[in-house]
């Protein structure tokens, strides 16, 4: 989960934390969504810590703490959805499933679909399956991910050839920011105005504000006597 729409290197420091806080299930579930939030901050996209804590009291609860291994009761859980779920599945049990990702669809468009423009997912996942090792498939996911990654510095990014190709909107002056600034201010801090993340970041009032109500209604920070705490 850490790793959806995050960079590696950035994720591997954080996983490391986190584990050292939260090594079971039933550490992640018994903690406090403050104290979950707090180690998050500098990873983005804050709710998907906040579905791996209702994940994890799910697990804890219902489940015995341990998680399951088919896609479909993964899927059943908190910000789990279908390419994440069949992740889980092959990297923790596994199990061969059939899933895309970034680097594994640049190999497949490098190999199978050069010179054709627009190719859709479901192109992709019937060569995916018609090749699936399925002995191993951890290991061949793996292998494919890490060849995708390199193989993205020495061509032209094979993912244009997707229908779902799309370059990410710029950081700077995005509601992302204005996200990221109270998320890091409030980890840092405890409670802080809008005002006040305003005019430290640089960010304009009203993106803060707009960022803010996002979040509120996210269930990430609440509001209390005009100043911004995590739940």
């Amino acid at each position: 989960m850490m790793l959806q729409q995050t960079q590696t290197q950035r994720v591997v420091p954080k996983y490391v934390s986190w584990l050292d806080e939260f090594p079971t299930a039933e550490a992640l579930a018994g903690a406090p969504l403050s104290s979950v939030l707090e180690r998050w901050v500098g990873l983005g996209y804050n709710r998907r810590a906040k579905y791996l804590h209702e994940t994890c009291k799910i697990v804890v609860r219902d489940l015995d703490g341990a998680f399951p291994r088919d896609p479909g009761s993964l899927e059943a859980l908190p910000g789990i959805g279908p390419y994440t779920a069949r992740a889980v599945s092959t990297f923790a049990f596994n199990e061969p499933n059939v899933f895309i990702e970034t680097n594994i669809r640049a190999v497949y468009l490098f190999f199978f679909f050069q010179g054709k423009a627009g190719v859709g997912d479901s192109e992709i996942l019937a060569k995916v399956e018609s090749t699936l090792y399925r002995e191993d498939p951890r290991s061949w996911y793996y292998a494919l991910m890490d060849y995708g990654a390199e193989l993205k510095k020495k061509v032209v990014n094979p993912n244009r050839l997707s229908r779902h190709y799309a370059k990410q909107s710029k950081f700077e002056g995005s509601l992302r920011q204005a996200r990221g600034a109270i998320v890091r201010s409030v980890g840092t801090r405890g409670s802080v105005s809008l005002a006040e993340i305003a005019a430290e970041e640089g960010i304009p009032y009203e993106r803060i504000v707009a960022a803010g109500e996002a979040l509120e209604k996210e269930g990430i920070i609440v509001r209390s006597g005009g100043l911004l705490r995590f739940p």
